[in-house]
């Protein structure tokens, strides 16, 4: 199942733009973001050991549902994204400099479209 919200259609109308321009560095950092947002959603596993008698039988016995995020939720995981790509572009500015410049370009597309048109 997936989640529709505006951030994510803004996200997947814009990583189909990026394929069918055959832009691989945007397809790759929006699939990124993507896989961010899903990766939130998942539900935390709990590791515990049990009888395997008393393991959940049947279709679906062991399904969980996904957390869904908010707006504001969905805004902090992009965030968190933006920031790890503005951290890889100071890393690398030094040491490998089109790495640091993909990098930031990268951060400015997510920043870009992680407000609405029409959001200040």
């Amino acid at each position: 199942m997936t989640t529709d919200s505006p951030l994510r259609t803004r996200l997947r109308t814009a990583l189909l733009e990026a394929r069918r321009a055959r832009d691989a560095e945007t397809a790759a950092t929006l699939r990124t973001a993507i896989a961010a947002l899903e990766n939130a959603e998942a539900v935390p596993v709990e590791a515990t050991a049990g009888a395997l008698e008393e393991a959940p039988v049947g279709v679906g016995a062991t399904e969980a549902e996904r957390r869904r995020l908010s707006d504001a939720d969905e805004r902090a995981v992009l965030d968190a994204e933006i920031t790890s790509l503005e951290e890889a572009g100071r890393a690398y500015a030094c040491s490998v400099p089109e790495r640091a410049f993909a990098a930031r370009r990268a951060a400015e597309r997510l920043t870009a479209l992680r407000q609405a048109p029409g959001e200040a």
